[in-house]
């Protein structure tokens, strides 16, 4: 009896036709597929092998569904509100547009016959159902949502409005000190106003939109400041009005569980909310300052997660050298940077690289920032006696196969990762240091013996973030040859490459960089390395040594990235003035 091939296999079939895929591709899901029991679909989309653009596309064709990009399209509030919110989300389903008794639904998945029953029977229209990516659909029908409460500017306009109403002009002014006798039953009932909690809302929305690593909410005398953190730089936001502060940052205090009592003293938190249907964590910290308390959330994105080391973006020889040291049975794996270079980012890439069920994969952490399904997660707590340390000593009665430690900050600490290491373990973990020969001149100082850092430590890395030419406004730009001389760098180094920068647009908020990319230099561990080690050289000759064995700087990184149109010289000049 002949095989009778399934959706998904008639749409790799159509992949291939289109050129998208090759047939060892097919053949490589189709094993993976029968070895995880996962779906061939998701299975292309996981490998990256084709965009979910070209895949709808695709997926049209065989099942003769006009394919449709969401993303661009202007939609009218008539017809997007035709279906209730929560019924679009979980049906993954938009309303395009309606002609007469017609309605055209962009859906996820066009054989959903129950949501088309179910949309058909409630609107009374008749439903020609599109395709569309999942993400696009979810995207647009978050834009939806915080685009129906206007814009921020006229948010906060309606807030200020309302709160000067309902105040009396002799309480416009607020001293410090009557700040701290505020009522608490009033300070309750205010976070439960519309205006604060459309604000706060409104602020964690666009902050995610705009792919903020950090929202800064920062009191003074006669205001407060705004800012979001993209892309490694603070972009003033319209500020929220001055006489709402006190009832925002409560609001915040109310979301994350803290006490909006305590106003004196430093406070840290944690949130979870889901915006276009994925869940963000944010990670809360506030601090008492003589105008009010400043608060500052950091953006916890898992999608901003790489699922494997491959997917980082760094160049072909770093990431062999990464490949071979993770690969390895045990030791230990230092990725050095200062704070905000991606270092944890980089490990956890790792740790879903090396996250199987026949590994018992521990990490210690202050905090844990992401939660990887698969890994126990150990968080620090000081307050109680539980340190890096002591975690350490219980996490090594657990009978783990790969250790992931946050950082090594004192001797105690380095000297457990250093037997772990030497006693079968594999031990990642992270300090700070400026480049990768400084770890071991890092070690060094913590007094763990020569011999034993020689033995232990397998590949020692410094990681720098630098930003990412915005594609929509990149062109061509011309730097002048006194400034390469200027700079030490040696003109011909970029011939027959074109050099580029952003213009700035609106995509990018006129800033001309939109992302940002790891560099990394990786030294590995040989002979000779190992050596001089023992014989306690200075940093700067172990990276002589690495240099001439292969390793590439975090400069030379860099300037490929310049040369290859990825970024900037002014990052380079930025990122590693110190190199």
């Amino acid at each position: 009896m002949p095989h009778v091939k399934s959706l998904g296999e008639r749409i790799a079939d159509a992949l291939v036709e289109d050129g998208l895929l090759t047939g060892a591709q097919v053949e490589e899901l189709m094993e993976k597929q029968k070895k995880e029991g996962t779906r061939l679909l998701k299975l292309v989309i996981e490998k990256a092998y084709v965009t979910e653009s070209d895949l709808v596309v695709s997926m049209g064709r065989v099942l003769n569904t006009p394919p449709v990009n969401v993303t661009h399209l202007g939609l009218s509030p008539e017809v997007t509100e035709l279906v209730p919110r929560e019924m679009a989300t979980n049906y993954k389903v938009l309303p395009i547009s309606k002609l007469g008794n017609r309605l055209f639904l962009a859906m996820a998945d066009p054989l959903n016959v129950l949501a088309v029953d179910d949309i058909r029977r409630m609107t009374k229209l008749e439903v020609f159902p599109l395709i569309a990516s999942e993400r696009a659909i979810l995207d647009k029908l978050a834009n939806l949502d915080s685009n129906r409460a206007t814009s921020m500017e006229e948010i906060i306009q309606d807030a200020a409005k309302q709160a000067e109403a309902e105040a009396d002009a002799d309480n416009l002014e607020v001293t410090h000190e009557a700040a701290e006798t505020t009522d608490l039953a009033q300070l309750t009932a205010s976070t439960e106003d519309a205006p604060v909690i459309k604000l706060a809302n409104l602020i964690l929305v666009q902050a995610i939109k705009d792919r903020a690593s950090d929202i800064h909410i920062e009191p003074f005398e006669g205001m407060v400041r705004l800012r979001y953190r993209i892309d490694g730089s603070l972009i003033d936001m319209p500020p929220p009005p001055k006489n709402l502060q006190v009832a925002l940052t409560s609001r915040i205090k109310v979301m994350s569980s803290l006490d909006i009592a305590e106003r004196r003293l430093p406070q840290d938190g944690r949130m979870r909310v889901r915006v276009g249907g994925r869940d963000v964590d944010l990670r809360v910290s506030f601090l008492p300052t003589v105008h009010g308390e400043k608060c500052v959330l950091r953006v916890l994105d898992k999608s901003n997660l790489s699922a494997s080391m491959d997917k980082l973006g760094i160049d072909l020889e770093t990431y062999k050298r990464f490949k071979y040291a993770i690969d390895a049975p045990h030791g230990l794996i230092l990725v050095t940077g200062p704070t905000g270079s991606g270092k944890t980012t980089t490990l956890y890439s790792a740790l879903n690289e090396l996250n199987s069920p026949q590994f018992n994969i521990v990490t210690v952490e202050d905090p844990v920032e992401f939660q990887l399904p698969g890994v126990n997660q150990v968080p620090v707590k000081k307050e109680i006696g539980l340190t890096f340390a002591n975690a350490l000593r219980s996490i090594l009665r657990q009978d783990p196969d790969i250790i992931m430690i946050g950082e090594i900050r004192d001797t105690e600490t380095a000297e457990i990762a250093v037997e772990s290491a030497l006693t079968g373990h594999q031990v990642l973990s992270t300090m700070h240091c400026n480049d990768a020969a400084g770890a071991i001149s890092r070690l060094d100082e913590m007094e763990i013996a020569p011999f034993l850092i020689s033995s232990a430590v397998i590949l020692s890395c410094a990681q720098r973030l630098m930003r990412r030419i915005c594609s929509s406004c990149k062109e061509p730009v011309n730097y002048p040859e006194k400034m390469f001389e200027d700079l030490g760098i040696d003109p011909n180094y970029f011939e027959g490459a074109v050099l580029n920068r952003g213009r700035g647009c609106e995509r990018c908020k006129n800033t001309g960089y939109s992302g940002r990319l790891a560099i990394i230099e990786a030294m590995t561990m040989t002979d000779e390395i190992r050596k001089l080690i023992i014989k306690r050289a200075t940093a700067q000759d172990l990276a002589k040594i690495a240099i001439a064995q292969g390793m590439k700087t975090l400069r030379t990184v860099s300037l490929e990235k310049v040369r290859d149109g990825y970024s900037t010289l002014e990052q380079t000049l930025l990122v590693t003035s110190g190199e």
